[in-house]
């Protein structure tokens, strides 16, 4: 396993308590990203092994990372994929597509459906973890970045209620002064 940098350390704790959702029609492949996930500090792991449940479990848990397997019954990996891009809701949600399927039919198929990055089984634990932290950090910042502009839109808001208060208050006071000017001089 490598090392972490410095800087990599500052936002790791903020990272661990980010929820992950593991979707594998193979209860083995789920509990050992579980175990690994979990051994490794982060708190928030869930998985499931059919996928069918996955839609309504994202709306529950709202995780900010999938690990999701392309190749199960019922409902496909890209079935799933293209209706989680299609709600539309998240504006950025990492998806790491677990394959066996090396094909470049399946990766740009994948790609297309909204997928964010591969990984390919067997999966390596050094590999996995990594581009997990990595995607989780890019989503923290993401979330942070969301966060600040809509502070900065109700900034907005709430200044150009108050402009137009101030200037709806001018407007009076100079139409009084006018009908006084008006009034006087008459």
């Amino acid at each position: 396993m490598c090392c972490l940098g410095r800087a990599d350390m500052v936002s790791e704790p903020l990272l661990h308590k980010m929820k992950i959702l593991v979707v594998d029609d193979d209860r083995m492949s789920v509990t050992l990203l579980e175990q690994l996930l979990q051994r490794r500090g982060y708190s928030h792991v869930m998985g499931i092994t059919d996928s069918r449940k996955a839609l309504d479990i994202c709306a529950t848990f709202d995780p900010d990372l999938i690990l999701l397997d392309l190749i199960m019954p019922e409902m496909d990996g890209f079935a799933l994929l293209e209706a989680l891009r299609e709600d539309g809701s998240e504006s950025f949600l990492p998806i790491v597509v677990l394959t066996a399927d090396l094909t470049e039919e399946a990766r740009a198929r994948a790609l297309e459906a909204g997928a964010t990055d591969f990984l390919v089984k067997p999966v390596s634990q050094a590999e996995a973890l990594l581009r997990i932290r990595n995607l989780l950090e890019v989503r923290r910042l993401n979330v942070v970045l969301e966060n600040q502009r809509a502070a900065l839109e109700e900034a907005v808001r709430e200044r150009t209620a108050e402009l137009r208060c101030t200037i709806a208050e001018l407007q009076t006071a100079n139409q009084r002064s006018q009908s006084a000017s008006a009034f006087s001089g008459a």
